[in-house]
């Protein structure tokens, strides 16, 4: 029989069969292989995977591909995908093992500031982020169609080495569904895809009743929620409201100064509590009431540091959190 330009029809189970045995070969390279495997008919389920999703289907550009491509992430065609910096790499099963490359632009800086700045003081932890248990106003800002988190299609490249002349072949398609599955299982891809860090999203806004600018503007978050996530048990302090009282607020203020001498600023020190509250130095540097720069300064330099009163209260008021 001729087929012209079209290769002959391969069974699904031909392609498992071929894609297995290529596989193995390549695991015997040494290879990192991650297939994506679905389970059932829903590609994803989660909060992250189903928002790529939804977000892929807006694009009128995709509307006529993507079906294909549900079809056969679903039956396990794609067999192996990468997510890297910016990229996407995968192996997808047709007539033949095709290789596709996904190449995602960079979240501009811009961009990202305005979510950071839009998310501030919202997202409390690590794990609330990833589990996707945020406020409908975090969920609406990350997942807007046109200043979120996800890309543009003017943001996606592609190329796949099959013969489909398509914009779109329904093996970039099944890839670009491969991705919502995967994060599922790790939400946090989403961020090296879009070359930004996920933990400039959490709010680490401690009270260490000491002011952060001039003004006296402070950093709080709730007792109950600093220790959700640092795991520390800390007493409510506040108690019912009473009277104003400058000889208590005095005296404790005395107490706070007087508690900095049990805490020796040096660059170890430093970088020891910092790493105890499990910290990146942008975090730290906002818990202090520096800059990040401030940070890495104190972390390199050696000896005892010579710091300003306000910043040795924080400090030991941190110090003091941490091994209550």
């Amino acid at each position: 029989m001729a087929y012209g330009e079209w290769r002959p029809y391969v069974s699904v189970a031909q392609r498992r069969a071929m894609a297995n045995r290529e596989m193995k070969k390549l695991r015997k390279q040494s290879r990192d292989i991650a297939p994506v495997e679905i389970q059932g008919r829903k590609i994803a389920s989660t909060f992250w995977g189903e928002s790529w999703c939804t977000h892929l289907e807006g694009f009128s550009d995709f509307a006529n591909r993507l079906p294909r491509g549900r079809t056969y992430v679903r039956n396990g065609s794609v067999c192996h995908l990468a997510i890297k910096q910016g990229k996407v790499e995968a192996i997808v099963s047709g007539s033949e093992l095709y290789n596709v490359v996904i190449d995602i632009a960079p979240l501009p800086s811009a961009h990202w500031e305005k979510v950071r700045r839009q998310c501030s003081g919202q997202i409390g932890s690590m794990l609330e982020l990833l589990q996707g248990r945020l406020s409908s106003r975090v969920m609406s800002i990350v997942t807007d169609p046109g200043t979120g988190l996800f890309p543009q299609p003017k943001d996606i490249d592609f190329h796949c080495d099959c013969p489909d002349w398509a914009y779109m072949c329904k093996h970039v398609a099944a890839v670009l569904y491969g991705v919502g599955a995967r994060l599922d299982e790790k939400p946090e891809l989403l961020f090296v895809l879009r070359k930004v860090d996920h933990e400039e999203l959490i709010s680490i806004d401690i009270d260490l009743q000491v002011a952060t600018t001039g003004a006296g503007k402070r950093r709080r978050l709730a007792n109950q929620d600093l220790s959700n996530i640092f795991g520390i048990d800390i007493e409510d302090s506040k108690g019912p409201a009473t009277a104003h009282r400058p000889d208590k607020e005095n005296s404790a203020r005395k107490t706070t100064a007087q508690g900095a001498k049990d805490f020796t600023p040096t660059g170890v020190a430093i970088s020891r509590l910092r790493k105890r509250f499990g910290m990146t130095r942008t975090q730290f540097a906002d818990l202090i009431g520096v800059t990040p720069q401030t940070i890495a300064s104190w972390e390199n330099r050696r000896g005892k540091l010579k710091l300003q009163q306000r910043t040795r209260v924080a400090l030991t008021d941190a110090w003091h959190s941490s091994t209550i």
